[in-house]
């Protein structure tokens, strides 16, 4: 099909209520043939432009680093699917923060839009069929959230409409043409420390501590595999839990006074990081992604963690930055941290979806509350999402920027 070609069904859509797409032959597991008429046919081109770029409109867009307009009072609302786990037994806590904060992003910025709450359980068909139905009544879709659910959405053929996944599906490089990967990647965040690092120690040699858990050998695998590329050595060191890790200590001790690398990474939580300083000291820089941080359990004046240098997000790190505190807090001010993350993925999910529906598939950038987010053209023309997250350094219970344009 040429340009004019495909322009000319556009032109059939918007003037016929999207009739002329309706006849497209079926080709994915669900059989989704529903009439474009039983959708916003006002805003057709926006489920167009990320899976055709050669079709897009032709219309000036707003500035890459400003909010797009919203649309005109006179257009029906632009609708959005917000597709999670509420129904899962496991996930639903997590699924309930995520929700709340996309509620809270509209509440603040939705003015032209509608957001439908579509609940689902885990197992990946149940997740499959309820994208179907909502594609049908919606222009953009957020979700899913749980990894294996955007893996099998990837796989599949379903995807007919924007789609901001919440999750990095499992060991995938790419995804389908329209999905734009939103999700909070522990290992993207490793290899963001590790160019911090670099760039602190040219000449560095790393020590990388790491616990047993997956989540910790993904992020000592990314942090080590950056670190390499950069042109640096390392060395790892298991720090196991319960009484091999205070035994760990020991050795640890006794192999930092015999060869001292220029920096520790930490691919720990915070519960398995304060021995290791204990034993460490400050005089050995330190470096961790957000599992690490310490939050609420680091009391003011305590030198377990002063000097750590974390990379979080800047909702978490940075709650007095101009971008975050425009955005309310989760009532449960008790909560912990990676709902925090949760709900402030929710906020910038929103925002993602938002730009998306009024950009036609254009560039953007976001001063988000997860993160400086850039979506640009990635490999084969689809879109991608690159996060910049916040750079502080622990003192005395309190988070200083290290740099404050993030």
């Amino acid at each position: 099909m040429n340009i004019l070609e495909a322009l000319c069904l556009v032109l059939l859509a918007l003037g016929a209520g999207g009739q002329a797409l309706a006849g497209m032959p079926c080709a994915g597991p669900q059989r989704l043939c529903a009439s474009m008429d039983t959708n916003t046919s006002a805003h057709a081109p926006v489920a167009l432009a990320m899976l055709d770029p050669a079709i897009q409109p032709r219309r000036a867009k707003p500035p890459t680093n400003e909010p797009a307009p919203p649309p005109p009072p006179s257009s029906p609302p632009i609708r959005i699917a917000l597709l999670l786990p509420l129904r899962s037994s496991t996930l639903a806590p997590a699924a309930e923060a995520v929700r709340a904060g996309f509620m809270a992003g509209m509440a603040r910025d939705g003015t032209g839009f509608k957001a439908d709450v579509v609940a689902t359980g885990d197992a990946p068909r149940d997740v499959l069929d309820a994208y179907a139905r909502a594609a049908v009544a919606s222009d953009v879709i957020v979700g899913p959230l749980a990894r294996s659910a955007v893996a099998a959405l990837a796989d599949s053929d379903a995807v007919t409409r924007p789609t901001v996944a919440l999750s990095m599906p499992e060991d995938r490089a790419a995804v389908p043409r329209g999905m734009l990967v939103a999700g909070l990647s522990i290992e993207d965040e490793a290899r963001q420390v590790a160019e911090w690092a670099a760039r602190e120690h040219p000449h560095g040699r790393a020590l990388i501590l790491t616990g047993g858990a997956a989540w910790a050998q993904r992020a000592a695998g990314a942090f080590e595999a950056r670190w390499t590329e950069l042109g640096h050595t390392d060395q790892r060191f298991p720090v196991p839990s319960g009484a091999a890790g205070k035994a760990a200590m020991g050795e640890l001790k006794q192999r930092l006074e015999i060869d001292p690398p220029d920096l520790l990474f930490a691919a720990l939580d915070s519960a398995a990081l304060r021995p290791v300083r204990a034993v460490a000291g400050a005089a050995i820089p330190c470096y961790g992604g957000g599992t690490a941080n310490p939050g609420r359990t680091a009391e003011p004046g305590a030198p377990d963690f002063d000097g750590v240098r974390l990379l979080d997000l800047p909702w978490i790190v940075r709650p007095d930055h101009p971008a975050v505190m425009v955005y309310p807090r989760p009532l449960d001010t008790d909560q912990p941290l990676d709902m925090d993350r949760l709900y402030a993925l929710g906020i910038d999910a929103f925002r993602v979806a938002r730009e998306l529906a009024l950009r036609d598939g254009a560039p953007f950038g976001i001063d988000g509350v997860t993160g400086r987010l850039d979506v640009s053209p990635g490999p084969g023309g689809r879109l991608r999402l690159q996060r910049r997250e916040a750079a502080v350094v622990v003192h005395a219970g309190a988070f200083e920027p290290v740099d404050r344009e993030r």
